[in-house]
């Protein structure tokens, strides 16, 4: 088996929910001198779907979890027709720490690779369209100068501003008639394709504080999700 488990993410200086085993990122230059996408990150589990099976945390063996059951069948649709490319979504099929009011769907892609190459975010838009599954929300798309703010801030100081708004506001998957849900952090990687040696400076995150604690024990009765249209 070929396959790599999906890398660790190094953490914006300023994300509150690190812990002793986390990277974090002394600086993020890598962002700021070229177009960018912003996305929430979702509270579920890192789940990647390649021409092997359904892989979890671990790619030594595919997952035989309950809560990722559902997409073998998924899997089972798709898998011919993946050649190279591996999926790399967010599972929530099994409630973590948050529920979602407005669940459309149980996988959110954000990332795919082709052997060494993670590709381009219109490329995995791409395919998000072309095998029917959502991507996770976009909270911004184009140059960190671009973003609100003085034209005399720098372009760091306009993401750090920008993503720390961002997490204070709802989830983009709360139900609009209902409870909001918090957002569990937010994304940002470069635009463009890069390979995994690359990654570690063209991918940051922001969790919020709590979150390892809050998510150690949701295995041991877990419940499934419940879809917007349930409701």
């Amino acid at each position: 088996m070929h396959s790599q488990k999906y890398p660790r993410t190094y953490h914006f200086p300023f994300s509150p929910g690190t812990t002793s085993d986390d990277r974090i990122a002394k600086s993020y230059d890598g962002l700021l001198d070229e177009p960018i996408v912003i996305t929430e990150k979702l509270d579920g589990e890192n789940t990647c779907l390649n021409g092997y099976g359904v892989f979890a945390r671990s790619h030594a063996a595919p997952t035989r979890n309950p809560w990722a059951s559902y997409l073998w069948d998924t899997w089972n649709t798709l898998h011919k027709g993946l050649g190279d490319l591996e999926l790399f979504g967010e599972s929530l099929y099994a409630v973590h720490s948050i529920r979602y009011g407005r669940l459309e769907s149980y996988f959110y892609l954000f990332a795919v690779r082709e052997g060494d190459r993670w590709l381009a975010w219109d490329e995995v838009q791409f395919y998000a369209g072309v095998l029917g599954l959502p991507t996770v929300p976009v909270l911004y798309s184009g140059r960190a100068a671009g973003l609100p703010g003085d034209d005399r801030t720098p372009a760091a100081e306009k993401l750090k501003a920008f993503i720390l708004g961002a997490v204070a506001q709802p989830s983009s998957l709360s139900d609009p008639a209902g409870e909001a849900s918090p957002r569990e952090g937010a994304v940002a990687r470069v635009a463009r394709s890069f390979t995994t040696g690359e990654f570690p400076g063209c991918v940051f995150k922001w969790v919020r504080k709590g979150h390892v604690q809050t998510d150690q024990h949701w295995t041991r009765n877990w419940q499934r999700a419940k879809l917007y249209f349930e409701k």
